[in-house]
């Protein structure tokens, strides 16, 4: 699994320190952030790690620190983001629903990337939620991370988002958002705000339900092509989103095939031949958040004129016919509440006589 914290720590993850796509909006699903209280929960509760280990909640923690702003954005939807005292890779701008944002800069930042292990085992945290991969190491050169020993002795209990932690431990590819419910589920259950949770992850399927039923009747041989070009991690060789990754499951739901979902894994580098080779229908510009609209646009227009003069992809057939998708980054690789907002957006763009705004 060391692939998956090195490439996750030194590129995708570093989506969420520069913040999230500002056009998405979470719908019903913002009215229900806070809704109930930890005396709701039922205990005990019991968690699983990437391996299968259980971790076993008697009550609500009280002190919780994020590894970075997915799982700190997820207890903010949860309403316990009042517990939260620190986070590591911070959000940029703009990396927050506006709802939201105000709160998430006042957590205190106990590392800009990965928190250092003396530090996070000081925090005086009873709860660490951790989005990168279950292993002795925080990839490459930042530093150690600290053993489930270690973690003990702090009093702090060390849980795992599965859709992206566990990710390439699963067994088949994520085509449907149901890693990622699940996660905001468990987080739910342990922090006591199931009923927020079930709201969210509800609000969540009525909205991939609609692009569901509005394409139920498209053959899947005539869905198009989609490549998810990240710009930012690189125009020298293509970053390819791999079947386990979560944009492979928003792009799958979005009515699209990913021309890179048949690659095992969550990210790997491809060559600019390969994307040839597949000659997709339609490109997303992933970009991240700059922290304004205006910037924003400037990077997708950087994106987009890169792709209409390589020499390489300046003859593709969606560059061609300008079929580019322009939705930020963090909201179709990052696991959160808003992935369903990405599903709709972009089954929209692709499918605008099917799937209407």
């Amino acid at each position: 699994m060391r692939s998956r914290v090195l490439y996750g720590v030194a590129a995708a993850v570093a989506l969420l320190a520069t913040g999230c796509a500002g056009s998405a909006k979470s719908g019903d699903a913002a009215s229900t952030a806070g809704a109930n209280a930890p005396s709701a929960a039922v205990y005990p509760v019991k968690v699983t790690d990437c391996a299968g280990a259980e971790t076993t909640f008697t009550s609500a923690p009280k002190k919780i620190v994020t590894s970075n702003a997915s799982s700190l954005e997820m207890l903010l939807w949860l309403g316990a983001g009042d517990r939260v005292i620190g986070t590591g890779f911070p959000p940029g701008a703009g990396a927050m629903p506006a709802r939201f944002a105000d709160q998430a800069a006042k957590v205190p930042v106990l590392g800009q990337t990965v928190i250092p292990k003396e530090k996070l085992l000081g925090s005086g945290a009873d709860l660490y939620v951790d989005t990168f991969a279950s292993m002795g190491s925080m990839g490459g050169g930042m530093g150690a991370a600290p053993t489930e020993q270690e973690f003990a002795a702090a009093g702090i209990k060390h849980v795992y988002l599965h859709s992206t932690a566990c990710a390439t431990t699963l067994k088949g590819p994520q085509q449907d958002l149901s890693q990622v419910e699940a996660d905001i589920r468990s987080l739910g259950a342990i922090t006591g705000t199931s009923a927020t949770a079930d709201q969210l992850v509800a609000g969540m399927e009525k909205k991939v339900g609609m692009v569901s039923d509005a394409l139920k009747a498209t053959p899947a041989g005539q869905l198009p092509s989609y490549f998810f070009f990240d710009y930012d991690a690189g125009t020298k060789q293509p970053m390819a989103e791999c079947d386990k990754q979560v944009a492979n499951a928003v792009i799958t739901l979005a009515g699209a095939r990913n021309i890179f979902g048949d690659c095992d894994g969550d990210f790997k580098a491809v060559s600019w031949e390969d994307v040839v080779a597949k000659n997709p229908d339609w490109i997303q510009l992933g970009v991240r958040n700059q922290g304004s609209d205006a910037a924003n646009q400037k990077a997708f227009d950087a994106a987009e004129q890169f792709l209409r003069t390589f020499p390489a992809t300046k003859g593709l057939k969606a560059v061609q016919e300008g079929h580019f998708v322009r939705i930020g980054s963090e909201v179709t690789t990052i696991a959160g509440v808003r992935d369903a907002d990405t599903v709709q957006q972009i089954a929209h763009i692709i499918h605008p006589d099917l799937v209407k705004s």
